[in-house]
């Protein structure tokens, strides 16, 4: 077999550890790693075999398709599978263009992949999805969710089927409550519905209804409060037709057959353990769970079924119900399948008395709640997004504190300079100063109304502003409180450099940052700020150093942005600038970071995105 060319040596190539091929401009197999022949079964010495006579057994890749795939300039990829006597092979190839050193395409270099595992597996997912919805759908098990934030409630599929209602029928509490048959079951779920958005109690309830049909039937309705920051945000329940499985309790009471019947038709996995916990009757839904027979079943514990630690949480669970003769109902268990699936259980076991009164055994049920949870999760998404906002809402809370006590600090300080200074010129400085802050405070109110707006919006609205413009004029309205402090200030930014920022997140940035460098400034050395600012990559950097006193990093890095920490003993210290700020940069996708040495000073770097 001939080299593929200059760059490939030959025992290079059949060295490769993965499945790979040279095809030339004429469709032969020019060179292929040993990989390649293993995983096809073809023969290493013919001399360049035509690619299609690999392909021969395989379905999936006729010549036609395959000629498709070997002429081009793109990277495409094709499933196909091998037909064989030892069975199905599955494969997946991606056909490449193979190019020399002058970039002109050569042939094509393919690469396939044995994923008949995968396939398989993906395979059997599919028929458990399948038997899964099946099996709500006879068992009847349907679900509801109310949201008190906005007041909707909302069935699934079967819940509606079991009112008879159109599946676009959207309910109101009221009308939910007005489904349930007069007298004891509406004012019973009218009372639960009370408890459980007045202190958070779950509920489980057999119940009747009449139907959208008038149809009067039995149901099983549950309801649990979901609870955020010790707030019930919405309430998620179950709801089940049970209207045979009452008639047939009622009908064959105290049976030993009913028990039978029941068992093994019930949607739910149930069980019964002896005193040793292993298991000496099952129903089809356990059996089906587990993969197996009821005869493979008997006589085994969950040690020899279950993974060690799930199974000795429901060891525990078992001689707790036997030893206090108290049910436990609709806890929330885990399993894992043969593959490995986690499945989440709401179970109930109950202790089974002989007639001295002692547990001789425990009957269990597993309803799965799997699809249940995961819905579950999707709300506690939706209740992050709400945590968000709210916490944007607090730090708008914080800006207005933060910058309007600056401002008003301005205006009493510039107003102090004006009533003690008797020179007509100064006084004319002075009030030229106050309109300046009066026209900057206007300014930060339009900017905080801003804040307003979009504090219901996840998408900040950020604005391409120029940097130095808001520096000074935060240095402007801090101007009474630099010079009162004797600090001096030296700017090093480019007038025409811009960052994409919210205006009143920028001019708190800047505020709370040259506030506390003059705040906490070294009494017996003259003050000096440096504001800077470069570009570095896609971001710019605005730098502000000082020569003041410094934190101690070692000691306090990790607790530097925290809220109320502070690292001086100075009286108008509130540790909430620092955490104000490093919320507002990551909020707009920016950083910020420190670095500070006790008694040498400090330098905060604030990575802004640069305006496109």
């Amino acid at each position: 077999m001939k080299s593929p060319s200059t760059h490939f040596k030959e025992h290079l190539v059949r060295q490769l550890p993965v499945a790979i091929a040279f095809i030339d401009a004429q469709f032969q197999l020019v060179d292929a790693s040993d990989q390649w022949f293993e995983l096809y079964k073809a023969e290493k010495d013919t001399a360049n075999p035509s690619i299609f006579e690999c392909f021969r057994t395989h379905e999936g890749c006729s010549p036609e398709l395959l000629r498709e795939f070997l002429v081009g300039s793109d990277t495409r990829t094709l499933k196909h599978k091998e037909l064989s006597d030892e069975g199905k092979r599955v494969f997946e190839s991606t056909f490449s263009p193979w190019y020399d050193e002058k970039e002109n395409i050569k042939g094509t270099l393919i690469h396939s992949l044995d994923i008949t595992r995968e396939y398989l597996k993906d395979k059997e997912l599919k028929k458990v999805n399948a038997l899964m919805e099946a099996t709500a759908e006879v068992a009847k098990v349907g679900s509801w969710e109310y949201n008190l934030t906005t007041e909707k409630l909302s069935w699934c599929k079967t819940t509606k089927e079991i009112h008879q209602v159109p599946l676009d029928y959207e309910p109101t509490v009221a009308e939910a409550i007005e489904f349930y048959k007069q007298g004891y079951s509406r004012n019973r779920i009218s009372m639960l519905f009370h408890k459980v958005l007045q202190d958070g109690s779950s509920f489980n309830e057999r119940l009747q209804i009449v139907t959208k049909r008038g149809e009067e039937r039995w149901i099983a309705s549950g309801g649990k409060p979901i609870v955020k920051n010790g707030k019930i945000t919405k309430i998620f329940g179950t709801f089940q037709d049970i209207h045979e499985q009452v008639i047939t309790e009622k009908r064959t009471k105290e049976s030993e057959q009913l028990l039978t019947t029941l068992i093994d038709n019930l949607p739910i996995n149930v069980f019964i353990k002896d005193k040793d916990s292993r298991k000496i009757l099952v129903n089809k839904a356990e059996c089906e769970y587990l993969g197996t027979t009821p005869k493979e079943l008997i006589g085994k514990t969950d040690f020899e079924l279950y993974d060690k630690d799930i199974a000795q949480i429901s060891r525990d669970e078992d001689l707790e119900v036997m030893r206090s003769l108290t049910p436990m109902l609709g806890k929330q268990t885990l399993g894992v399948k043969k593959d490995g699936t986690l499945t989440h259980f709401l179970t109930s076991k109950i202790p089974l008395l002989d007639v001295d009164g002692k547990a001789y055994a425990l009957i269990g049920m597993s309803m799965d709640i799997t699809n249940l949870k995961q819905k579950e999760e999707q709300l506690h998404n939706l209740i992050n997004v709400t945590a968000i906002q709210n916490k944007k809402l607090i730090n708008f809370a914080h800006i207005v504190s933060h910058n309007l006590r600056s401002h008003s600090a301005n205006f009493s300080m510039l107003l102090d300079f004006l009533v003690n200074e008797k020179d007509a010129n100064e006084q004319q400085r002075i009030i030229k100063m106050l309109t300046s802050a009066a026209d900057n405070l206007m300014d930060t109110l339009e900017n905080l109304n801003e804040v307003v707006e979009i504090s219901t919006n996840i998408n900040l609205d950020k604005k391409s502003l120029n940097l130095l413009e808001h520096v000074e004029r935060v240095e402007q309205n801090l101007s009474a409180f630099i010079e009162k402090n004797t600090v001096s200030i030296a700017l090093d930014i480019d007038p025409k450099l811009k960052v994409k920022s919210v205006p009143a997140y920028l001019e708190s940035i800047i505020l709370n940052l040259m506030t506390n460098a003059v705040k906490y400034r070294e009494p017996e050395r003259e003050s000096k700020i440096e504001l800077k600012a470069v570009k570095e990559n896609n971001h710019v950097v605005f730098s502000v150093t000082d020569n003041g006193l410094g934190i101690d990093m070692q000691r306090y890095g990790n607790k530097l942005f925290g809220m109320y920490k502070t690292f001086h003993n100075h009286k108008d210290a509130r540790g909430l600038g620092l955490y104000i700020i490093k919320n507002q940069i990551e909020a707009m996708g920016g950083n910020i970071q420190a670095d500070s040495t006790p008694g040498k000073g400090s330098t905060f770097k604030v990575y802004f995105n640069e305006e496109a």
